[in-house]
Formats: C-alpha cells, structure tokens, sequence
C-alpha cells in the first residue's frame, strides 16, 4: 500500500439474481478490529461528483472504508513523527466494479477523497470507536502542508 499501517483487502462481489451481494467485514478477515476492546460506529456518506472531502485525521481512531456504489479517488499523507512512511503520499481508487476491497487507514494519517465519475459515490466507514469531534483534525483540500492538488474545484464538508 505504501504506508505503514494501511492496508488493502479485495472484496468478494457475488453475483445473485437481482443484484450482488458485496461483503465488508467477516470473522477471518486479517482487517477486522478487536470489537471486544471497543466498538465505534458504522456509517455511510456520500460524495457527490465533484466534491472534495478533504484533509482529516484521527489520532486515535482506524477507519475501514468500502464503497459499495461508485468510484473514489482517496488520497492518504503520512506525517507522522516517526513513522517510517513519513513524507509518503497514496493516491488509490476504491469502489465498483473493479476496486471493490476494504481500506484500512490507521490513526494520524491523513486522507481525503472525491467521487471518480459522473455519479455521486457511498463510502460505507466502519470505526473503532464512536464518532469524536476532540480526537479528529482537519485541513482544508488546498493545505500547502500536505503535497497535494485536488483536482476538482468544487468542495464539501466531512463528517
């Protein structure tokens, strides 16, 4: 993936008459958090084409990210003290139908995405605790501190 802690696992879409089914999280799964220490939320967000959800990080919180419709483009910066993927910038696509998998983008790491495409994109977001407004930080998508130009003009809040 290119920066420590961040992980990638592909997905498996099955095909069933009416529609697939798309799994997130199973058992097995090597990216699956310890839920018996703690469990934070599930929720989804859309990303209209166009928008920017950019910059935030979590300096406690692991965020899991599948997008079951759409495509993103999502960027990660690692600055973190020590890290040894300090400096390292990831731009990756996620979502259907052909990088459908699970992200897992570790505490102090900052990310960013935009809706790939014409039609706005659901990121579905499976956190180890709950929702903290105290433990996240944000930037704005222009920040000259993280070495990044987005795109699309157009921007949007992040919950």
């Amino acid at each position: 993936m290119g920066i420590a802690g961040a992980l990638f696992q592909p997905l498996a879409v099955i095909p069933t008459p009416g529609g697939p089914v798309l799994h997130m999280l199973r058992p097995h799964s090597p990216l699956l958090p310890d839920f018996t220490a703690s469990f934070g939320e599930i929720y989804f967000s859309e990303v209209l084409p166009g928008a920017v959800k950019a910059w935030k990080r979590h300096s406690r919180q692991t965020q899991l990210f599948a997008v079951p419709r759409g495509l993103l483009k999502i960027v990660l910066y690692d600055d973190r003290p020590g890290s040894p993927t300090r400096g390292v910038l990831c731009e990756l696509a996620l979502g259907r139908p052909e990088h459908y998998g699970l992200l897992r983008i570790p505490p102090g790491v900052w990310y960013g995405f935009t809706a790939l495409g014409e039609e706005a994109a659901l990121i579905c977001n499976c956190a180890d605790i709950p929702h903290d407004p105290a433990e996240g930080e944000r930037r704005p998508p222009d920040d000259p501190a993280i070495p990044y130009a987005w795109e699309s003009a157009a921007q949007s809040g992040e919950r």
